[in-house]
């Protein structure tokens, strides 16, 4: 298997970040088939394949606040108001996403991307660990 931890900076607005060309330098050695798994190690993010750029992005944060709303209602009360909300996130967008590698290149359909999803506003840089596991 091998692996790598990159850092992404997703600032301090919720955010779809695209990994999609990440992913694909990760892959740029790798001729064979198998999976690629990519992980957010952080209890207030996630990983999910989705279109990008043609609002899908927006609609997934959209969604997000109106089924977890930045307000008090949370038990888990420190950082940014409503921040708890970001904890109940992976539930809902889990930590990790595992797509097939065909021949190096990722088996994404059409409009797919892998995405990372963070709500914090608290935690501007993110890790994302790659790994590529060879059929």
């Amino acid at each position: 298997m091998r692996s790598e931890e990159i850092q992404v900076r997703t600032g301090s607005e919720e955010v779809v970040h695209d990994l999609t060309r990440h992913c694909e330098d990760f892959l740029a050695d790798v001729e064979g088939d198998g999976l690629l798994h990519v992980w957010v190690p952080h209890a207030t993010a996630g990983v999910a394949v989705l279109e990008t750029g043609a609002g899908s992005d927006d609609d997934l944060l959209a969604a997000l606040k109106d089924l977890l709303p930045a307000d008090d209602r949370w038990r888990h009360r420190h950082g940014t108001p409503g921040h708890g909300r970001d904890h109940v996130l992976p539930a809902l967008v889990p930590p990790h996403a595992t797509i097939p590698v065909l021949g190096g290149v990722l088996a994404l359909g059409t409009w797919q991307s892998v995405c990372l999803v963070d709500t914090n506003v608290d935690n501007p840089v993110r890790k994302v660990r790659l790994s590529f596991l060879a059929g």
